[in-house]
């Protein structure tokens, strides 16, 4: 049986699939819906693995206090989260989020 060795660069895959399936078996970890992760590839926001862990973070933080969907903002970027859920819904960058109206979300995180 031969084995092959797993580098993580997978051809054609992105950095949000790669995280989504290393945290897939942890429950409490902030996930990436496949719609989120289509609109990443789509409108080419990249966000590495420091920066995820700090959304994981506050988003954990934000849940503690009672939020249930909230809304990420980063420099480049705007996510909608279901805290509730540990998930992330959809994604679009902070131009095409300027003109957008958010409606049923009872929190936002700023992260510059």
């Amino acid at each position: 049986m031969k084995k092959t060795q797993n580098t993580g660069q997978k051809q054609g895959t992105s950095f949000s699939a790669e995280f989504q399936s290393a945290l897939k078996n942890d429950k409490d970890t902030l996930t990436i819906s496949k719609h989120a992760q289509e609109r990443l590839e789509q409108r080419g926001i990249t966000i590495n693995a420091e920066r995820w862990e700090q959304i994981d973070e506050k988003v954990k933080q934000a849940k503690t206090m009672g939020v249930k969907e909230l809304l990420v903002l980063l420099e480049d970027a705007a996510l909608i989260v279901s805290a509730k859920n540990n998930t992330v819904i959809t994604a679009m960058n902070r131009e095409e989020a300027s003109t957008q109206i958010f409606t049923n979300i009872n929190g936002t995180i700023l992260m510059d």
